[in-house]
């Protein structure tokens, strides 16, 4: 098979097992399914309390930090290739555009985590 039949065959089934579960899908939950669970109890307080957008934004802040931290760790191994001046020349800019990230976000206080 070419890659345009196994593509179209792919959609396909996708779009069968979609349409599968969505007439085979309960649309009418009842009471329990919408109500939050706590362990079996009662819930004690409000359980739709709303989190700090603070909190996400600090969250976010780290994963983009650390996916960079992921994307440099095999950056000793790459030195070693063709073109070492290229790989830290492309380093060195992905470090500075993440140093000017965070400078913009400490400079707006987007890491200050009580105002």
């Amino acid at each position: 098979m070419n890659l345009m039949s196994m593509v179209l065959l792919s959609t396909m089934i996708t779009g069968a097992l979609i349409m599968f579960n969505f007439l085979t899908s309960n649309l009418q939950p009842n009471m329990d399914k919408v109500s939050p669970y706590e362990c079996g109890f009662d819930p004690l307080g409000e359980t739709h309390t709303q989190m700090s957008i603070q909190f996400f934004l600090i969250a976010i802040l780290f994963l983009i930090f650390d996916l960079e931290i992921a994307l440099l760790l095999p950056l000793p191994w790459a030195t070693g290739n063709s073109t070492p001046k290229l790989t830290i020349s492309s380093a060195t800019i992905i470090l500075s555009l993440l140093t000017l990230g965070l400078v913009y976000e400490w400079t707006r206080g987007g890491l200050d985590w009580a105002k």
